[in-house]
């Protein structure tokens, strides 16, 4: 494997665990008989821990590498995941929550910074194709998962099979990363221990947090969504998810190389308003298919925003890249964690289809200050950056 794709590989491989427990959301709100509001509490609990890991993680993966942090981060919220499904209670599950999302801020920044060193070096976007990767092993584990529910088999049992399949997976695929050099243009200023967003990266913050809302809508809740609206078989249901995160994938995949022909900004506009268009459709849906439809929208409209953001933040000078990357990340990685459980608390109150309709205005907002996002319809770096001995 080339060194960029041991990172493609921690974006999968993460995916795996992660979306074997979300996809099995409803049967685990079932099993703690728990409402929708409180379901959205006990998710909070990540949302909280991925904040603290963004916010603090800086200087530990600048020590400690982009092995030892990936080895670290997926094998310890897998394990997490894991454990989810044997907990009793709700209020005991808050801990394992905190500790999987402390997990999962901490990997955030790692493959997005190792990510944006490997562009630098190869000369051209992989950055969506990176979190295509991600939105690839969340439709392999959604796939897997409808199977497994039609077929009755218990959450206990396919949480702790993809714990296994991570592990092995990720021994041969991590042990032999190395640390990306930094960009020749990056900051060199000594790593602040805590990283907040400055003015100036506040405009990317909202631009990622849009569709981070929408996939958190989409991973999070739509498998429960089409459950109690139209009441259809686990298979069905499934393929919310499995749909979705198909058709992120499939466009982040092959996104790359239309940015650099038309543009972040023109790029992540058109998204946008797909995006718009599929949370209104979901939320209008008089028939399943209907709302798979939406579901294929939604994944397409938030496949390559959020790399955008990203992209744009590991490229400014005004710090090192890993903080900004760690500062735009407490804001999105949080909405995507905290925003499903507030989408618990309108769909406890309004109904599960009102919880769609209000992800639009922040769709709405993104565009509003989509000029943020360069509106040059050119190549990353025209050159690749020689290569130099690193670690």
């Amino acid at each position: 494997m080339k060194p960029h794709q041991r990172v493609y590989g921690i974006f999968f491989i993460f995916a795996l665990s992660m979306g074997a427990l979300l996809s099995r959301l409803p049967d685990l709100q079932r099993s703690l008989n728990l409402t929708e509001s409180q379901l959205g509490l006990t998710l909070i609990a990540m949302s909280i821990g991925a904040l603290f890991g963004l916010t603090f993680s800086s200087p530990l993966i600048e020590k400690y590498g982009a092995r030892t942090t990936a080895f670290v981060t997926v094998f310890g919220a897998s394990i997490m995941y894991a454990i989810v499904p044997w907990i009793p209670s709700a209020i005991l599950l808050l801990p394992v929550f905190f500790i999987a999302g402390l997990f999962a801020g901490a990997l955030e920044i790692n493959v997005n910074l190792e990510t944006d060193r490997h562009e630098a070096q190869l000369g051209t976007r992989i950055m969506s194709r990176a979190h295509g990767m991600w939105s690839l092993g969340f439709f392999v584990t959604a796939f897997i998962a409808a199977g497994v529910r039609q077929a009755g088999i218990s959450v206990h049992m396919h949480t702790f099979v993809a714990l296994v399949v991570v592990v092995i997976a990720g021994y041969f695929v991590f042990s032999k990363i190395e640390n990306a050099p930094a960009r020749a243009d990056s900051h060199e200023g000594k790593m602040p221990l805590v990283a907040f967003p400055t003015i100036g990266l506040l405009p990317l913050c909202l631009i990622g947090a849009a569709p981070l809302l929408v996939e958190g809508a989409g991973i999070d809740w739509s498998a429960i969504y089409m459950r109690d609206v139209f009441d259809v078989a686990p298979f069905i249901g499934g393929l919310s998810i499995t749909i979705f995160s198909l058709f992120m994938a499939l466009a982040r995949l092959f996104m790359d190389p239309v940015v650099e022909r038309y543009s972040p900004r023109v790029v992540a506009g058109a998204l946008l308003g797909i995006a718009a268009l599929g949370l209104i459709i979901v939320g209008f849906a008089p028939h399943p298919y209907v709302a798979l439809f939406g579901f294929m929208l939604m994944g397409l409209g938030c496949s390559s925003v959020y790399p955008l953001a990203v992209s744009a933040a590991a490229q400014r000078t005004d710090r090192p890249a890993s903080v900004n990357v760690a500062s735009l990340g407490q804001m999105t990685f949080v909405v995507f964690f905290l925003g499903p459980p507030l989408l618990g608390f309108v769909a406890q109150s309004y109904g599960i289809r009102m919880s769609y309709f209000v992800c639009v205005p922040l769709i709405i907002a993104a565009l509003l200050v989509i000029r943020a996002l360069s509106a040059k319809p050119t190549p990353l770096i025209t050159e690749p950056e020689p290569a130099t001995p690193h670690g």
